[in-house]
């Protein structure tokens, strides 16, 4: 009995501390995207993919991002208050300067999405699968987004990596799109799907381009004196 009252107690726990379920959902994702990224410029190296290099550079800066937050959050935690929010802001303002670039590094894979040369090995039923995990992963990422919005004066360092998932959500829209495109198409409708996959990654990449500097215009606020 004790022990399950315990277990019932870390579960409450770990229900209303949403600060420690971000932190720790954040560092799953930085291991998954540092693999990732390893794995894709493994295959880059080895292939000469130039679709591969070039994912696996945007990969490594989403990893620099989540990971400047992480490590950040976790040295200041000890520190006085004032000092807790001055050290965010920078690291916030810093970050935000880094999906900048981030921004840009997306620019070749997006391209290459659009005229529809990423190198694509799925079938339909993993294609599938990966639409299902796309549609949750979408679905948290905005449920998070909303929570933060309801909540603007919370902690603006666990603002920021619910906004790097957003963002990562976003192009992973973009990598099923060109993937299920790639799945089905036939030499007869190659040449339709070309402004539809221009029109969708266009938007999807503005979208993700909006948020940032959203994000850079509020880091350059918070500094401010």
């Amino acid at each position: 009995m004790k022990r399950n009252g315990r277990a019932v107690r870390l579960l409450r726990t770990w229900r209303e501390d949403y600060a420690r379920r971000t932190l720790l959902s954040a560092g799953a994702s930085f291991a998954c995207t540092a693999l990732f990224a390893v794995y894709n410029g493994y295959l880059g190296i080895r292939c000469g993919s130039v679709w591969h290099k070039s994912i696996a550079g945007f990969y490594l800066l989403l990893t620099a991002v989540r990971g400047s937050a992480l490590l950040a959050e976790r040295r200041v935690r000890a520190r006085p208050a004032p000092e807790q929010e001055r050290c965010r802001r920078r690291t916030f303002l810093v970050s935000s300067v880094l999906l900048l670039v981030l921004d840009l590094a997306l620019i070749l894979p997006v391209s290459m999405m659009v005229v529809l040369e990423k190198p694509v090995d799925l079938g339909l039923i993993p294609a599938i699968a990966m639409a299902a995990y796309t549609t949750w992963k979408v679905t948290a990422a905005s449920l998070h987004i909303g929570r933060l919005r309801r909540n603007p004066g919370g902690n603006i360092l666990l603002a920021e990596l619910r906004t790097v998932n957003f963002i990562d959500a976003l192009v992973a829209v973009l990598t099923l799109q060109n993937t299920l495109i790639m799945v089905e198409r036939t030499a007869a409708d190659e040449n339709g799907m070309l402004p539809v996959s221009a029109a969708s990654s266009g938007v999807i990449w503005g979208a993700i381009v909006a948020i940032t500097l959203r994000m850079l215009q509020k880091g350059l606020e918070q500094t401010k004196p």
